[in-house]
């Protein structure tokens, strides 16, 4: 489970940003994780990998930026789905789009590509975004598998996706994209640390927005406990052990932001890490 909000404006005013989002990584506590950084194979590529043995080099959430365009994948598996037999990892599906030229490779050619072999994989919505020239709108994108779409939205909205279809999204995901969108109108001119403040707020958010028909389908046994952005299933041993924040102001400075759980228990350590990059423009 993992939650996602985002706004992208390839125009902004001098105090505004390309690019804001928060999102929550929901995983189970005991799985191997490395913290955002910058990938030793990628040098223009940011973000977590997961170190879970088979799965080793995916990641969940990244951003790369080469040739002053911005690339940004994240991934969201479908919850209650049926998983292929010999279903191929994911989490490759982020990673391979932020690495790769924007040439060779932009958002429009990756995701076609995706389409045509996205049954392989177990059910998942992936979010794609690719900010350039700013006389050219950004492009948004989000492909899912089950069943295969691919589709568009336009930049300069609030959006919100999670771990259901688009149009049938869970409580938790509407009320969090309102809240969101209030931050982005209040916020979206302030500095750094007044904006993280707020959006790590609201993926801390513990309140649970139940009853929520689609969880509830989707996942009966767990529904309840899943419904919560920030989300803690103790029982398990699961919830959201990461929270991360990629902001990218209007002279493309980048900001990559997460807290991150260091053992089993929410209540206890958690490591902080800041990246800041001026990037390149075009």
């Amino acid at each position: 489970m993992c939650v996602i909000f985002f706004y992208v404006n390839s125009e902004p005013k001098p105090t505004g940003y390309k690019l804001i989002l928060a999102s929550n990584r929901d995983e189970f506590f005991a799985r191997d994780t490395q913290t955002a950084a910058k990938w030793s194979n990628a040098q223009h590529c940011y973000g977590g990998i997961d170190l879970e043995p088979g799965r080793e080099g995916g990641t969940w959430l990244a951003i790369g930026s080469e040739g002053g365009i911005f690339k940004v994948g994240a991934l969201l598996n479908l919850t209650g789905e049926p998983k292929p037999r010999d279903a191929v990892g994911r989490g490759m599906i982020v990673a391979d789009y932020v690495r790769q030229s924007a040439g060779q490779y932009d958002i429009n050619n990756y995701n076609q590509h995706l389409l045509a072999d996205c049954n392989k994989y177990s059910a998942f919505n992936f979010v794609s975004i690719e900010i350039g020239d700013s006389t050219k709108p950004a492009q948004i994108k989000l492909l899912s598998n089950v069943p295969p779409t691919l589709a568009s939205f336009q930049q300069g909205q609030c959006y919100g996706f999670g771990n259901s279809l688009p149009d049938s999204p869970f409580e938790k995901v509407r009320h969090g994209q309102t809240q969101f969108e209030q931050i982005v109108s209040q916020h979206g001119h302030s500095d750094v640390a007044t904006l993280s403040a707020e959006l790590l707020q609201l993926l801390k958010n513990k309140h649970k927005f139940w009853p929520d028909g689609e969880l509830k389908r989707r996942a009966p046994s767990w529904g309840q406990g899943l419904s919560a952005l920030n989300v803690h299933i103790e029982e398990h041993g699961y919830g959201s052990r990461t929270h991360s924040l990629i902001l990218v102001d209007a002279n493309n400075k980048l900001h990559f932001i997460e807290e991150t759980m260091l053992g089993l228990d929410p209540n206890g350590e958690w490591e902080r890490t800041h990246i800041e990059k001026q990037c390149e423009s075009t």
